[in-house]
């Protein structure tokens, strides 16, 4: 009945436009924000199991209803009410650290679908949460929302949908997900049909409505295990990414900046979905090709180490998709990741201690057992070789210094991205040569195998989707040896080194797992040799499954994925189509 109510919403058109259609939105905004209240509320006043699934349930639906205008008006609050049920640890300097336990949705389902109850701790939660939905409810004005703002909620959540909202990332109990798209989908719906009257062409108008009316019978169809998520993206996601550029020009929309998504993005996996500059921290700025040449001559050029002999290609070798296939590189203690796609990160190095490319680079620079230098002298030596100085009068329009030589590097890396591998020529309609047990596996790394819940599309790292402004770091439990019982965890503290706080060790960043045929062998410390110890190692449940049971911030789930031999093949074959083009012979 929830979903059939929900999908009701969208039957709304050809309504006529409002006197004032933002306070109409926002009249909507707060009955939904009121119901949501009322059944947390509920939750924190009963004690009866029955009654607290009960309303827990009405709860998250109301809370899937209020999700996309949510996220989009108060995205700190969004992601404190669908936080995950971990520790929230926010580490600004050593002076200022804060750690949180968590209060949210997600924090209630673990508590009420459980054979302990543990009521306290649910009351205490839902006056918590029932107390941030009362201050939302005192502090809206959407009065302000222009076209262009409508649009971007619209987006959001659609692409929110297909990168999150399929995968349980926020339901890791019930795994609701799919019943969940439906609601914010059905409320997205709604929000775009308020303002229906800027539709010129009224084909585009009945477009939107036909593939809403579509992704809620996908969504419908089958159950959390089984549902196709390569389908749902090729029929649903992108044909309505398509519909909403169409629908920008419709509405002669200018958009006053660009976030992450691109403006002109039309389909989910390309290289024009996302902004480089967004995660660069620049604006309207385009990486030449002269420039390019000039950052990856850098890169290669042994005679900027003080020794002679290191370049950044010696740990990051093309072939490799730019890694060097040892456990750790000689002199370092973590293994050398790829560097294609990390441009699409907020936090660089293992444990996130640099912020920004320029940063990680003027690290490698001064490390001792890598170029054993400092970024003046590094300078220096560039500035005697007058092709250079000609190279980056022409590139950049500058002299030589230490910020153009380290953008230089940096611009070179941010092109490390393709987005022309098997899988994004398929998803992409360009090819048709997907097997079975390929799109098998991208289902099951988005469902059962529960990868996609760290690893997020399009670019399958840890930095979490639709907004981008968060790359997340996990304790897996990695053992110090590839063992399969008695395990014993990898002595480095990951970002704990960086400052101190206790419940930080053993939590590293996840990295892409594109070109990850190519990146073996694995884990920060090196230590699996194949994709199959890498899977098998999940399905186990990570450092829980093979004994390492004293870390009590492990972020995986403790029981096992029960994943056949055949299931965690088809995983493989998936990852093993995200191999750029250019790495293939």
């Amino acid at each position: 009945m929830l979903l059939l109510s929900s999908c009701k919403q969208s039957q709304k058109y050809n309504s006529p436009k409002p006197l004032n259609v933002n306070q109409t939105l926002q009249d909507l905004y707060l009955q939904d924000l009121k119901e949501c209240k009322q059944y947390v509320l509920q939750l924190s006043s009963t004690s009866d199991h029955d009654s607290l699934e009960h309303y827990y349930s009405a709860a998250r639906n109301s809370f899937k209803r209020i999700e996309p205008l949510l996220s989009f008006q108060d995205l700190n609050n969004y992601n404190f009410l669908n936080a995950p049920n971990i520790l929230k640890v926010e580490e600004e300097d050593l002076t200022d650290i804060k750690i949180n336990e968590p209060h949210s949705f997600q924090t209630l389902e673990e508590l009420i679908f459980t054979d302990q109850l543990d009521i306290k701790s649910i009351h205490i939660t839902s006056n918590i949460i029932a107390s941030r939905l009362e201050l939302l409810s005192k502090n809206t004005d959407l009065s302000h929302y222009q076209p262009y703002h409508i649009l971007w909620i619209v987006r959001k959540q659609i692409v929110r949908t297909a990168t999150t909202g399929v995968t349980g990332f926020d339901s890791p109990v019930l795994e609701s997900s799919l019943q969940d798209a439906v609601i914010a989908l059905a409320k997205t719906e709604q929000i775009l049909s308020l303002y229906s009257s800027n539709f010129k062409e009224n084909e585009l108008k009945e477009s939107w409505k036909h593939h809403f009316q579509k992704a809620y019978l996908s969504l419908q169809s089958t159950d959390f295990n089984n549902f196709n998520r390569y389908q749902f993206i090729t029929d649903h996601i992108d044909p309505m990414l398509k519909l909403w550029k169409a629908t920008t020009k419709d509405w002669d929309v200018h958009f006053p900046l660009e976030l992450a998504l691109k403006n002109d993005a039309s389909s989910l996996f390309s290289k024009e979905t996302l902004s480089i500059n967004y995660f660069s921290n620049t604006t309207n700025r385009s990486i030449e090709n002269s420039q390019i040449e000039l950052g990856k001559r850098l890169f290669h050029d042994t005679n900027l180490s003080t020794g002679g002999a290191v370049s950044c290609s010696t740990c990051h070798i093309e072939k490799l998709a730019f890694t060097d296939g040892k456990v750790k590189p000689n002199g370092l203690t973590r293994n050398s990741p790829t560097l294609t796609y990390s441009a699409y990160q907020q936090g660089f190095f293992y444990d996130k201690r640099s912020g920004s490319l320029e940063g990680q680079i003027v690290s490698v620079i001064n490390n001792t057992n890598e170029f054993h230098s400092d970024l003046e002298n590094f300078t220096k030596t560039i500035e005697t070789d007058s092709s250079y100085v000609n190279q980056f009068t022409a590139s950049y329009q500058q002299p030589i210094n230490q910020q153009s030589v380290r953008r230089a590097i940096a611009d070179y890396v941010r092109s490390l991205n393709e987005w022309d591998s098997k899988w994004d020529k398929n998803i992409n309609g360009e090819l048709d040569n997907l097997t079975a047990s390929e799109i098998n596996g991208f289902n099951l790394f988005n469902g059962k195998a529960k990868c996609a819940t760290c690893h997020f599309a399009p670019v399958f790292n840890g930095t979490v989707p639709p907004d981008y402004i968060d790359t997340e770091m996990e304790h897996l439990g990695v053992p110090e040896i590839a063992v399969i019982s008695n395990g014993r965890i990898d002595p480095d503290l990951g970002r704990f080194d960086v400052f101190k706080t206790e419940n930080r060790k053993h939590f590293f960043k996840t990295p892409t797992i594109r070109n990850i045929e190519l990146t073996a062998p694995y884990m920060h410390n090196g230590v699996y040799q194949t994709l199959e110890e890498v899977v098998d190692f999940y399905n186990r449940g990570g450092g829980y499954g093979i004994g390492i049971i004293d870390q009590e911030y492990q972020t995986l789930p403790t029981e096992p994925l029960n994943l056949s031999q055949e299931e965690m093949d088809d995983i493989i074959n998936f990852m093993k189509t995200l191999t750029d083009a250019r790495f293939i012979d």
